[in-house]
């Protein structure tokens, strides 16, 4: 069965999408830790971040990169946390959170308050800063 994120990838489930390659895949969280909290995923369904090919591991880090720059661009913050957690999705993925302080990326409290039209608005303009 194909994870939620295959299904982001294939069409089946809408997505803020932040950007998009070949491999990589990057769109907003929807029950974010604080504004501008994306996924970044590859295309090809692996579960576990350390099983992923050489190549496929580097360009998901490089693309990761980028995204955050954009997203340094759009939404002020001290900096841009990257979290790997690997439980929640059987895909592999990296939590790119925008911090003012450690507290931010505590994935036990409740998550930011946002609007479907707030996620839409954002993810166009982090699209736009890359």
């Amino acid at each position: 069965m194909p994870s939620i994120f295959t299904r982001i990838i294939k069409g089946e489930i809408p997505a803020y999408k932040v950007a998009e390659t070949d491999d990589f895949l990057a769109f907003l969280d929807i029950r974010p830790r604080t504004e501008g909290h994306t996924l970044v995923i590859p295309k090809q369904e692996i579960d576990y971040l350390f099983d992923l090919p050489d190549d496929l591991y580097l360009g998901l880090h490089v693309f990761a990169r980028e995204v955050a720059k954009a997203i340094e661009k759009t939404v002020p913050c001290e900096r841009i946390s990257t979290v790997v957690v690997g439980l929640e999705v059987p895909h592999c993925h990296i939590h790119l959170i925008p911090i003012h302080s450690i507290s931010d990326i505590d994935f036990g409290r409740p998550p930011y308050q946002t609007s479907q039209t707030a996620l839409k608005t954002l993810a166009e303009k982090i699209h736009k800063n890359l």
